[in-house]
């Protein structure tokens, strides 16, 4: 995508775990990305089961339970159904 090269987020097709995590770790540094990634096993076990592409939000509970799924973006997905889920799962003590 030209956004990508504009925004200079273009990397190698990762050969191995370890790229993963380097683009990743590149990722998180440049943009403080605050939330936690999950880095998925060079088998695409995690994209098979839960069909990210190309972007999809999930919330899973602490038990492991998908409580949240998503819409496939970019029409159906909506960050801000994650929002409201989480606000009126975790409200602000303020």
């Amino acid at each position: 995508m030209d956004s990508n090269i504009q925004q200079d987020v273009c990397y190698r097709q990762p050969q191995s775990l370890a790229d993963r995590v380097a683009i990743v770790k590149d990722f998180v540094t440049r943009f403080s990305y605050p939330i936690p990634i999950v880095i998925d096993s060079m088998a695409d076990t995690a994209d098979r089961i839960y069909g990210g592409w190309p972007e999809r939000l999930y919330i899973i509970d602490i038990d492991g339970t998908i409580v949240y799924k998503g819409g496939i973006g970019p029409f159906d997905f909506h960050p801000e159904q994650v929002r409201e889920w989480l606000s009126q799962r975790f409200p602000s003590s303020q």
